[in-house]
């Protein structure tokens, strides 16, 4: 982890952090914070925590200062990768699986690994394509990936609609709608016929 001003060359193999996650906003504005990816095979140690402190703050130990950004100083901790493959256990005499059983040893918490796109390659390390990769570093989901298909119990469900009654509601077709409501405005008809004319306007003289 690297923090440069934006005028400085990006590192080689280091990738900005541009954007926020949550917003999609400009992260910094005079400065940069750059990142670095390895296979985790390949290490044996890698940045486990961050801290932004201010300046009257008091050094954390172990802890690792890379610069200072709006009076805060960003700092950070190196830990221990664990293995991804645990190693094959020798066989034990009895009074030895008796003590281990008595006296656990501790579980290490398991670390969640991350692994690199494809784009992340080390063939190119030329600085427009770590910043083309910045663009959607952090707007990877959990559901990426995962199709969105119908049950196929609901897929073959018939097409004809069947009278289905639903806490006593009754899903009638069109034509049993049509059959119930019809009305032929039959006496609406009649009465129109036999109105009276309506009055006409009486045309003016022509003599005056």
């Amino acid at each position: 982890m690297k923090l440069i001003d934006m005028k400085d060359t990006l590192p080689v193999g280091f990738i900005p952090i541009q954007e926020t996650l949550d917003t999609q906003e400009p992260a910094f504005r005079k400065r940069r914070l750059c990142i670095k990816f390895i296979p985790r095979d390949s290490t044996e140690a890698a940045i486990c925590d961050v801290r932004i402190m201010g300046r009257s703050k008091q050094a954390p130990p172990q802890y690792t200062f890379i610069g200072e950004m709006n009076s805060m100083g960003i700092w950070y901790r190196m830990g221990r990768v664990p293995q991804s493959e645990e190693p094959n256990k020798t066989q034990t005499p009895p009074s030895q699986t008796i003590t281990s059983i008595t006296t656990p040893a501790p579980i290490l918490p398991r670390h969640i690994s991350m692994t690199l796109p494809a784009s992340f390659s080390r063939k190119s390390t030329t600085r427009p394509d770590y910043e083309h990769q910045n663009s959607n570093l952090y707007a990877i989901s959990a559901m990426d990936g995962v199709p969105f298909t119908i049950s196929e119990k609901f897929a073959c469900a018939s097409s004809n609609i069947q009278q289905v009654d639903l806490m006593g509601i009754m899903i009638k077709s069109l034509a049993d709608i049509e059959k119930e409501y019809e009305y032929s405005f039959h006496t609406e008809h009649s009465a129109a016929t036999h109105l009276p004319p309506s009055p006409t306007l009486l045309q003016p003289s022509s003599d005056c």
